[in-house]
């Protein structure tokens, strides 16, 4: 059989199967692309505001949480950052920039003892601390570096 021709017969499989899901009313179509987000902590303005409405108010500060970020970073645009919890039962991780107009940048949500570890890239508007916040066991813990940007990500 032509390889392009079961590639393409795949691809009306699988999306035959979303099709049909969707009209049966068994998945809805917001779920097949994102789940659902905090407005309030994305929207916010300030750090505090944003914690707060993730419920890591006043998380205890952790050496637990290993964060990887350049001291220098040359473009605000693209910063790489790596973030592992070595704190069990680790449920959540929390990425923040205390000087972006949003401060909250990323929400990662773990399951089934899932590895505590991401890898992402995030914006930052100037230089500032990357703040973690990780949820494991019911409380919250806080971890930070500072990050000198020499060329600004948010329209700078």
């Amino acid at each position: 059989m032509n390889q392009m021709r079961r590639t393409f017969l795949k691809g009306t499989g699988a999306a035959g199967t979303v099709a049909v899901a969707i009209a049966a009313g068994l998945l809805k179509p917001g779920q097949v692309l994102a789940a659902e987000w905090n407005k309030e902590a994305f929207g916010a303005k300030n750090m505090a505001d944003a914690m707060k409405n993730l419920n890591v108010a006043g998380a205890a500060e952790s050496k637990d949480i290993l964060i990887k970020v350049p001291d220098i970073a040359e473009n605000g645009v693209v910063v790489p950052v790596e973030v592992t919890s070595k704190i069990p039962g680790t449920t959540s991780i929390m990425i923040f920039v205390e000087k972006n107009a949003s401060p909250l940048v990323a929400e990662f949500e773990l399951s089934n003892g899932a590895e505590a570890y991401i890898s992402t890239r995030i914006k930052m508007a100037s230089t500032s601390h990357v703040r973690v916040a990780v949820k494991a066991g019911g409380k919250a813990y806080t971890a930070s570096k500072e990050v000198k940007v020499t060329l600004g990500g948010c329209g700078g």
